[in-house]
């Protein structure tokens, strides 16, 4: 039986006089994190996502699993070891969404040489017995061997070490499933609109409104979860209106170019760029990501927009380091995504040096809300959720499990060339639906290798309820060449609609919001 379809989960809310052992606002890497958590302690659980799954941050990463290189150098210990303990039960739970990447650090200098070779080697001894790969230094001839595209004047060597890189929504789809399967019950496009209190100024419940429908409901809960991500002050707001902004949000921004820019297998990342920052240029799904930024933001907002000067600072970055000049034009999609940091308390404005470490803060009604983290810390930060709920609501002590649970989908020893690799176990389920009907074998387009039958997988299987959900989270094309996810816009609509059992205008609108939110991902020349 398929417990993840939105039918079934409104019938697990049809009771109004249910009370849930606990109740999550937030659909992304942290509230996915808590549902699985709790579920599988046996808590009845309830999670409410405004959007869809990861429509937020959680799409928008990096897609790496790591103990983050820079925080090492930060001094900050204690960070990086849970990261990169973390980073190895991943990739234990989940061994088909992610994978061990090498990286190789260029060495213009005969100090780099030495100072990356021994700060890389305390970071694998932080890793311990989930180590991912020994860090060694590297002669210029084999850096430019390996690296071919990278610029050779001035090359002394390189340093080569090892982290993980993953497929952030398909992870999120992922977890919101094995989340089902422990028994919670999740629903996406279902927004929270308040809190409901008792005489006490005790939290006792949401209101939550169905945002495909309209209809609104009313749910009890012992212990409520504020894990909105960059959203979590509206969420404070609702329990304690004069309550002063928690997170400033800090805009990433990457490019994707075609692999001919640095076309070998290993990642290349450059430890300091003009102003301090790490730039990656990591191989994805076929293409090249680039990037990130770190721009304190005033506004926050579900499909944050990349500033030109971010986008200038990452052509000119990579250009230095690339024999071949990446242009505007050569941009495949561009995306931007807001990271929650604690918002600085004494007016510094060094997004770099605000602590990427998670909080658990309860207000005086019983609100848990938490911010910070980052996708690599997603389980403990569900684990130390779900220990905080038990003592807020009163709940049955009980030991985490998720440190062993296996991921939805989980299948060893993937084959990194078949586009399919994302599914997992779920891949043959898909293939004997395409045998079903003749034409869900063919691609969607005959530019990318995305069938049909894979949307109608989606739909079926994984709660997508727009276009949008299929080309950017279901399938990450919209994030890979924005183009031709536009290109691929009126058949995904045309298969949903009759999946869905949608009428003609349903279908236009939904080209149209899709095609309005691609504008942002699509770089034209100045």
């Amino acid at each position: 039986m398929n417990l993840f379809k939105r039918e079934s989960n409104l019938q697990a809310i049809s009771d109004p006089d249910k009370t849930w052992d606990i109740i999550i606002i937030g659909g992304g890497a942290t509230g996915l994190g808590a549902a699985v958590d709790a579920a599988s302690r046996g808590f009845s659980t309830l999670l409410l996502e405004q959007a869809d799954f990861a429509k937020g941050t959680s799409s928008r990463a990096t897609k790496l699993v790591h103990g983050g290189v820079r925080y090492l150098a930060q001094g900050d210990i204690g960070l990086v070891r849970e990261a990169l303990r973390e980073r190895g039960l991943l990739l234990k739970n989940a061994p088909h969404l992610v994978k061990n990447e090498s990286f190789i650090i260029p060495n213009y200098s005969w100090w780099d040489g030495v100072f990356y070779t021994i700060g890389l080697s305390i970071y694998d001894i932080l890793a311990g017995k989930l180590g991912l790969g020994h860090t060694k230094h590297i002669s210029k001839k084999e850096t430019l061997k390996r690296l071919p595209g990278l610029q050779e004047k001035g090359l002394h060597g390189g340093v080569v070490y090892h982290d993980g890189q993953f497929d952030d929504s398909r992870l999120a789809i992922n977890l919101a499933q094995t989340a089902v399967e422990q028994g919670a019950t999740l629903l996406n496009y279902f927004k929270v609109t308040g809190v409901t209190k008792n005489g006490n100024n005790q939290l006792t419940g949401v209101n939550a409104t169905d945002a495909e429908t309209g209809t609104s409901y009313q749910f009890k809960g012992k212990a409520i979860v504020n894990a909105t991500g960059i959203f979590v002050d509206d969420i404070l707001k609702m329990d304690t209106p004069e309550k002063k902004p928690m997170v400033r949000p800090s805009q990433g921004v990457h490019l994707v170019f075609d692999r001919s820019f640095l076309p070998g297998d290993d990642a290349l990342m450059i430890p300091k760029t003009e102003d301090g920052r790490v730039l990656f240029a990591v191989p994805w799904h076929g293409e090249l990501l680039v990037g990130t930024t770190d721009t304190l933001i005033d506004e926050h907002s579900l499909e944050p927009v990349a500033l030109e000067t971010e986008i200038e600072f990452i052509l000119r970055t990579a250009g230095q380091y690339l024999t071949k000049q990446p242009k505007r034009e050569d941009v495949l999609s561009v995306f931007a995504g807001l990271r929650p940091l604690a918002a600085p308390q004494n007016g510094s404005s060094k997004t770099k040096e605000i602590s990427r470490s998670h909080k658990l803060i309860v207000s005086d009604s019983g609100l848990i809300t938490i911010t910070g983290g980052k996708w690599t810390t997603y389980r403990k930060m569900g684990e130390d959720i779900v220990d905080q709920a038990i003592k807020t609501g009163n709940l049955p002590s009980t030991a985490c499990k998720t440190d062993s649970l296996p991921i939805h989908g989980s299948k060893p020893n993937p084959d990194w060339t078949d586009p399919m690799f994302v599914y997992g176990a779920d891949t043959e389920k898909i293939q004997a639906l395409s045998n079903e009907n003749a034409e869900w074998k063919i691609p969607v387009h005959p530019d990318s290798t995305y069938t049909k039958g894979e949307v109608i997988w989606s739909v079926r299987n994984e709660m997508a309820r727009t276009v949008e959900d299929i080309l950017a989270r279901r399938t990450r094309v919209l994030f890979l060449n924005a183009r031709l996810a536009v290109k691929m816009v009126p058949e995904v609509a045309r298969l949903m609609a009759a999946e869905l059992q949608k009428d003609a205008d349903w279908e236009a609108a939904q080209v149209e919001a899709f095609n309005k939110t691609a504008k942002n991902y699509i770089l034209t020349a100045h």
